[in-house]
């Protein structure tokens, strides 16, 4: 059963429903992750995605922050969710479809601003929230997953527009890549992405903050697909809709893409 998923940053979902819906229209995966959706469950608007055929639908929500939920034309059974770092904060949720592919859906912690955990807790709870993922994936190795989200971290050199420079700005320091790696090896996780995409610059973020993203692109690859080496290599197809990023009233991410075959 071949299947399309993508994965999505959406900045509020209520706000950016129309966004959601054009794109739902406009590429039709079967999977759509969703992160920061920044909705009480209840409140995610439901209707209109379903009328586009997305019936199904698993979350966690919170009022003003955080959430994610996975919309589905396929038949998704809620498998339910961890509190990493016991945050208490809506970050991870989990389906299985009904070929038995699992898949994570994941919001990490940004971090704050300043990459010492002495200094800003935020960065720690970053840091402790990827130490659980790392020491969950190695107490119960995951099979037949899919691992999707914003992680917040962009691993390689050229996942982000200056390496140099980026070195101290947190989403590319040496610690985060280094948890980012501890937790992709603890699940023997693959880079479907980059797998599929393995050479050149590559970002699924661009900063509000640029007057015009586009032209100057800045950007960081802090959106990922993973896949357990049991289905790595049924994963093709994958790619960033960077258009997406120019759209009415954007997410300030782009959404990722990648092909099952299964």
């Amino acid at each position: 059963m071949p299947f399309t998923l993508a994965t999505w940053n959406i900045n509020s979902v209520r706000l950016r429903e129309p966004i959601v819906q054009k794109l739902l229209q406009e590429e039709g995966p079967d999977v759509l992750c969703l992160q920061e959706c920044k909705s009480p469950v209840e409140k995610i608007p439901m209707e209109g995605f379903a009328a586009l055929g997305y019936s199904h639908m698993i979350a966690r929500g919170q009022k003003g922050y955080n959430g994610v939920a996975i919309l589905s034309r396929l038949p998704i059974e809620d498998v339910g969710d961890k509190d990493f770092a016991g945050l208490g904060h809506a970050r991870h949720v989990a389906g299985r479809l009904e070929n038995g592919v699992v898949i994570h859906n994941f919001y990490v912690p940004a971090g704050g601003d300043v990459p010492d955990r002495e200094l800003n807790e935020k960065f720690g709870q970053k840091l402790d929230y990827l130490t659980d993922m790392r020491d969950w994936f190695h107490a119960d190795k995951p099979e037949k997953s899919i691992l999707v989200g914003d992680l917040n971290i962009a691993p390689r050199e050229d996942d982000v527009w200056d390496h140099k420079k980026l070195l101290k700005v947190v989403s590319h320091t040496p610690v985060e890549v280094e948890h980012f790696a501890d937790v992709m090896e603890a699940g023997n996780w693959s880079d479907v992405t980059r797998n599929d995409i393995t050479d050149g610059r590559l970002y699924s973020w661009w900063s509000y903050r640029a007057r015009d993203w586009d032209a100057a692109d800045k950007g960081r690859r802090l959106d990922h697909v993973w896949a357990t080496p049991d289905i790595r290599n049924a994963a093709h197809s994958s790619r960033i809709l960077r258009d997406a990023r120019g759209w009415e009233k954007p997410s300030d991410h782009a959404p990722v893409f990648a092909t099952f075959d299964l």
